[in-house]
């Protein structure tokens, strides 16, 4: 996707903004979900690292994982989705 002006979608604002994102109408929205994507993989293996120091049992980890995975939902849409 190209050009822009882009206007992204209230709901996609509202969950990138949970996350410190906020694009402007200049931002594209391939550039947007990599972006929140490298977020997504940094707290897994942050995750994964916790795990390994044992700050939690292991049984807890996929419940972890689900709850990370639920909080980024916004990744498994397109990018050409998130603007109108």
């Amino acid at each position: 996707m190209s050009g822009g002006p882009f206007h992204y979608r209230p709901e996609v604002l509202e969950q990138l903004l949970r996350h410190g994102v906020r694009p402007t109408e200049q931002t594209r929205p391939e550039l947007v979900h990599e972006f929140v994507s490298d977020l997504y993989r940094h707290e897994l293996r942050a995750l994964r690292d916790r795990l390994l120091a044992k700050e939690f049992p292991k049984r807890e980890y996929f419940g972890r994982v689900v709850d990370v995975r639920n909080r980024y939902r916004v990744i498994a849409m397109r990018p050409r989705d998130w603007v109108t």
